[in-house]
């Protein structure tokens, strides 16, 4: 048996030519069915084959040919993904606005698919994209695996990642926002409002945007000589609960800080609920600066400080950058970062 419209293109085998399935599948010592099933993200193969059929898809760059309109296995529609771990809140609603608009430029639209828990292979968000074919996916703060991105790789479906988490996502297109540089302009407008005690609330994980945003915030402290020491970089995570518990435990504190800087609108948010439970006042006792600038951060009482990223532009921006993959017009390791900016509104003043 064999699929000969399924022949690679870019990959060579022992003759020079394009690597086929046919032959990956004798090079792996199985069946066509079998390596279609393995590059579907089908559960009823082995893990021993599924891992040796990948070790020799990485091997060989074998790619799955994208089928025209002749072909014996279309595509969906006029669709393409968007992956996302939740839907619910500001940050998603607003990438989702994004994504749909671009694609609606397009003449396409948007499955959103939900990156649960892994329960079995099944389950698993790149096991669906293969079942149905997708015509490529934008992945919205997620990383995936190496061995991941090689499945969807081998059978033509692109990527593109929105604010990816690691830096392991390097030769994966992406778009990103300047987290350092928006780091350190909170850093300068506290400093210039007179504030030297100053604490951070980051968020737990090792993720990229986390580690440039304190990274920026310590070096705009350091340009105007203050310096930020470990103790006063406090983990909480990503949520209003953990960090309104972080807070509290600081500013019970006899040298609790005179502002906090929160490297989310969802944990300023938390600080805030700290601050009223102790009957602290924003800004008289406490100046707060996020970073997002979800719409709630204006919603509040005093406005949100924050940084913002554009997130809905970002996510519209991920989308155009897919589009252009899938045509071979962008570059496969392309890496776009958009411009943050820091909006004062009413939760920051000078230091008492």
């Amino acid at each position: 048996m064999s699929e000969p419209h399924d022949g690679a293109v870019g990959a060579g085998d022992a003759r020079g030519g394009a690597v086929t399935m046919a032959q990956l599948a004798r090079l792996a010592g199985t069946t066509v069915p079998t390596v279609s099933k393995v590059l579907n993200g089908r559960s009823d193969v082995s893990a021993a084959t599924r891992d040796r059929v990948m070790r020799l898809v990485d091997e060989t760059g074998y790619r799955r040919r994208r089928r025209g309109a002749g072909g014996r296995h279309r595509e969906t529609g006029a669709l393409v993904d968007l992956v996302i771990s939740k839907v619910s809140g500001s940050w998603a609603n607003l990438v989702l606005s994004g994504a749909e608009r671009a694609a609606a430029s397009a003449g396409l639209d948007i499955v959103v698919t939900v990156a649960r828990p892994q329960q079995d292979a099944g389950e698993d968000w790149v096991a669906r994209l293969l079942a149905r074919r997708s015509r490529g996916a934008t992945v919205a703060l997620l990383t995936p695996a190496r061995a991941q991105v090689q499945m969807l790789s081998a059978a033509g479906i692109p990527l593109v990642l929105l604010d990816p988490s690691s830096d392991s996502a390097s030769g994966t297109p992406s778009i990103g926002t300047t987290d350092w540089t928006g780091g350190y302009a909170a850093a300068a407008h506290l400093a210039e409002l007179g504030h030297r005690d100053i604490a951070v609330i980051a968020g737990t994980g090792d993720y990229r945007y986390s580690r440039a945003r304190v990274d920026g915030f310590r070096a705009g402290l350091e340009q105007s000589g203050i310096r930020l020491s470990d103790r006063r970089i406090h983990l909480a995570e990503w949520s209003r609960d953990s960090a309104a518990d972080v807070a509290a435990r600081m500013l019970r504190a006899a040298d609790r800080p005179t502002a906090l800087f929160a490297c989310s609108d969802e944990m300023a948010l938390g600080a805030y609920r700290a601050a009223a439970e102790l009957g602290l006042r924003i800004p008289d006792d406490l100046s707060v600066v996020g970073f997002d600038d979800l719409p709630e951060s204006a919603w509040v009482s005093p406005a949100l400080t924050t940084v913002r990223q554009p997130i809905e532009d970002m996510a519209a921006a991920a989308t155009r950058m897919l589009l252009r993959v899938r045509s071979g017009a962008e570059s496969a390791s392309t890496r776009e970062e958009l411009a943050t900016e820091l909006v004062v509104r009413g939760s920051t003043t000078t230091a008492r």
